[in-house]
This record gives structure tokens, sequence and C-alpha cells, in this order.
């Protein structure tokens, strides 16, 4: 069900207006719900009352079909692993304070969507943190999910608005449909809502944040979220706070992307400032901190106590602030509906990054080999792994090049795989040449196919658009019988519109339509 706009007000039928128009007010909680995590900055045993466990609500984490799930992340040569967390701002009227907050009587105790969408990776040695986000009007196959309390299925779907998943059976089906897009394991989630922003903004005690001239977020007609600051830094709080994180008219060109950009700013400002803030340490604020903290959320089981939130927010306390990077999911609109699709090339590498536990702020040092994680299953022998194999060396300007599939297929009998076969039916179109799987059970298999042949273990992906091992030979691979790699190129995209943590100098360009 879709939800009407904050303001009361329909957008225009024009294509600008759709354009504009089209992106509900939303609000982006997720710097609020990380505030949860960094609270072991200062005293840590407030945080272990028994009473605050009883606060936090819990949902499953996934609750897709296995075969969307991705397989779990890979351990470095320490035997150390990354997390991944994903960050959900629910629009939920579910309560009065919501109501009031959120505006959109009509769609009180209706189903909440998740119009904010952030993941957040802490790389396996703790030296970095990556974040993305996806613009809520983003257009996503969403799996096939199962409500754990009314155990209604709900069919997969596709091109359908991500922000739709919260309302088919909870976040864990957000989760499953980031996962069944990204290939990335995710491990937790957290949710917040509203008047959870509201009171962790008081608790906090205000987040500076910046705007290049004085701005006024309204107009005759009603849009707006009524935000008004004068030109500079203010530390907001309260209701001043929510109003900045839904403002979208007045910030750059008045759409959801901007107001990204500006929720990326307070999430920044906010770690800053709680990792500075000596008030901090004050017992009665840090106790109010607590409190409010853990009322405000929803997690997965596997963070359903406070102790587990403390030794997570121990292992987030060890990236330094420098090397947190904000993104957006690289994107382009969809036609003229005025909805948004991943960039084909920039999400699919962003993402890779991600997977590989790739600094997207350029400053890694060299990795090692990663490990193959233990629960991979092994690799049948040789001779019994069935490998499709698949002609993909069509490009939008030559032809695929014939019997490239029977070449390579032929190549893999030679080297044992006598299960190796030619697929001619399917002419398809791969830049590199990649081996997919569609299953957990498979993926040892997978990367066996692949270590033969030469190709880097980041071209072997689960898909469950193949029903085995599947080698699709790519345009990089027209000629020859050895596969040289490409040079994986490991810069974050420019699309992804980055913000380092300790940037202090960024400022939203404020929309000369809304100066006051």
């Amino acid at each position: 069900m879709s939800l009407a706009p904050v303001d009361g007000k329909r957008p225009s039928d024009t294509e600008a207006g759709r354009r504009k128009g089209r992106r509900r007010r939303a609000l982006r909680w997720s710097a609020i719900v990380l505030a949860v995590v960094i609270l072991g900055t200062a005293g840590a045993g407030y945080l272990y009352y028994e009473h605050l466990n009883h606060n936090i609500k819990k949902d499953p984490l996934n609750i897709g079909d296995e075969k969307d799930r991705a397989a779990q992340s890979k351990a470095n040569a320490a035997g150390q692993t990354p997390l991944n967390i994903l960050l959900i701002g629910s629009d939920a009227r579910d309560s009065a304070e919501n109501q009031k907050l959120g505006g959109a009587k009509d769609t009180f105790g209706t189903p909440a969507r998740a119009d904010v969408q952030m993941l957040l990776h802490v790389s396996a040695d703790r030296s970095n943190m990556s974040v993305v986000s996806m613009p809520r009007d983003t257009l996503v196959d969403i799996p096939k999910c199962t409500d754990p309390d009314t155990k209604k299925t709900y069919a997969a779907e596709t091109d359908v608005i991500t922000n739709d998943s919260l309302g088919r059976g909870g976040p864990g089906c957000t989760v499953a449909t980031w996962e069944k897009l990204t290939d990335i394991h995710i491990d937790h989630f957290m949710m917040v809502d509203f008047s959870g922003v509201v009171s962790m903004a008081d608790a906090i005690g205000g987040v500076p944040v910046c705007v290049n001239a004085n701005i006024y977020s309204h107009t005759s007609s009603g849009k707006g979220s009524g935000l008004k600051l004068k030109a500079g830094t203010t530390s907001v709080k309260g209701k001043q706070a929510l109003q900045w994180l839904r403002t979208r008219y007045g910030f750059e060109d008045d759409t959801d992307i901007a107001r990204t950009k500006a929720q990326h700013q307070y999430m920044n400002s906010m770690v800053r400032q709680l990792r500075e803030n000596a008030t901090l340490s004050n017992p009665t604020k840090l106790r109010s901190l607590a409190e409010t903290a853990t009322k405000a959320i929803t997690v997965d089981n596997g963070l359903g106590t406070v102790a587990k939130l403390y030794d997570l927010s121990k292992e987030l306390k060890k990236v330094p602030t420098s090397r947190i990077t904000m993104t957006t999911m690289p994107w382009e609109y969809s036609g003229s509906s005025g909805r948004v699709v991943p960039k084909p090339a920039d999400a699919e590498k962003l993402f890779r990054l991600v997977r590989e536990d790739i600094a997207l702020d350029g400053k890694d040092k060299k990795k090692t080999t990663t490990a193959v994680k233990a629960s991979t299953d092994p690799a049948a022998a040789d001779d019994q792994i069935a490998v499709q194999v698949e002609n993909g060396t069509r490009t939008s300007t030559t032809s695929a090049v014939r019997g490239r599939a029977t070449a390579v297929a032929g190549l893999l009998v030679g080297k044992g795989f006598k299960e190796a076969v030619a697929d001619s039916s399917a002419i398809l179109s791969e830049a590199t040449t990649v081996v997919r799987y569609p299953s957990a059970d498979l993926e040892g298999d997978a990367q066996r196919v692949a270590k033969a042949l030469g190709i880097p273990t980041s071209a072997v992906k689960k898909s469950t658009s193949v029903s085995g091992v599947t080698l699709v030979v790519g345009a990089d691979w027209s000629t020859g019988t050895t596969y040289k790699a490409p040079a994986e190129d490991d810069t974050t995209p420019a699309s992804a519109d980055v913000l380092n943590g300790s940037d202090t100098t960024a400022c939203m360009h404020v929309d000369p339509n809304y100066v006051w």
C-alpha cells in the first residue's frame, strides 16, 4: 500500500512532478541507530542493567528462502571475518507519537515501509568501515518471504520499490532483499522509527549540521519538512533533528538523493559527537541515552541483549573516524517512472568491493589471499563436477565468437572435468568471464572450476538464475586456451558519492527557492 505524502499534497501529473513528488517524506534514521552501538565509548557498566534487555524488540534476521541467501563472508588470512549490519529506518505510524511526527493520518496502522536502508560494513581487521545507502525508490526483485508471526507467505516479486520489503513479514524480508541483490551476507540488522529519532537526538545533546545559506523547507502549498536554519553550522536535536533528516525540499535538487547526502553528513557528525562529547561520561546522561537507545530499536536475535550490543560497540570503536566512508549505491532513473535502479557496472563494482572486504577509501594495505571459509562444502572430484559452459562473448558492437563454449568445455574435459558440456542454446553478453553456482553446496565445486582455469575467486558468484555450476565465457576470453584475468580496478566508483567520516567541512547546498 502506498503512503500519502506527509504534507498531505499529491505530486503533480507532470514528469518533473512525478520525479520529485514520487518520493514520500522519509526519515533517515540510520545515524541514530548507529548511536546504539557506539555507546561503548563511555561507561559500559550502565548498559548491563537487566531491564534494558526488556526494552529491546527482536525479529528474525532473514525470512527469505534459503536459495536467495548469500554465502557467509570469508575469513582473511588471520581468521578474522567482516561484519555486515543492515540499518533500517521505518516509517511506521503505529503509535500516537509516530503519527504526530510522521503525519499522513490516513496511513495510521498500515504496514511500515523501509524508507531508510544502509548497509554498514566493518572490515575483518576492523581498520575501516563502509556504509552503502540504497535510495528508497530503487526498483528491486524482492524474494519470497514468510512472516514469522502469522506464517503468511509473500510471493516473490520483480521490479518493485525496495521499501515495500518491510511490509512483507518484517525487517527479515528487507535483509533477504539486500542479500538477493548484492550477494553480501548480512550478519545483523537494526531498525528504528520516528519517535526513536527524536528521543535519541535529545539524549545525545545535539548534532552539528551545516547549510551554505539560510533555509526554510516550506512552501505556500504545504511542501517541506519545516526545517528553518541560518547559514553555517547549527547543533540540531529533537524535532529539529527530525526535520533535518526528513528534508528533501530545500536541499540541492529537492530529490531523495540529496536528502541521502544530508543523512550522511548527520551520521558522520553524530559519530564524531559521540566519540568526542565528554558529557556522555556523566552517569545520568549515559543512563538516559542507554534507556532511549534500547527502547528505540528492533534488532535480530543475535543482537537481542545489551551485552551483545556492547560487544558490537567495542568492535566498531576500533575503526578510526577517518576510515569511515559513506556512499550511495550508484543508480540511474528507470525510464520516465521517476524510480531508480542500480547502475549496472558501478553498483555491482561497489557491491564486489564490500563482498571482498576492500576499503572504499582506497587506503587498504595489500591483502593476502583470503582463505575459503570453513563452512564451504569441499569440492567433489574433478571428474564428478558437472559444468555447463555458455558463450557470453557477444558485445554491443560484435557478434559472439562461434564455437567458444564448445572450445572451453573441451578444455575443461582435457583437465579432467569429464562432466563439462557446452550449452549452445544461449548466446549471452558478459564483459568478463564468470562462474556461477545456485546454492552453497556447490560453491566449492564452482571455486574448483575457476581455479583450474585461472579465473579469480572474485568471478565466482552465487546466482539463482542457474541450476548448477555454470561457466560463462566472457568477451575477455574470446580466443586461446589460457585465461588472462583483467587487472581489477578496486577504486570506489565516482557515482557512489563518497563522504569521509572525518570531513568536518561538509555543508548542504540550499536550493535558492528555499532561502529566506
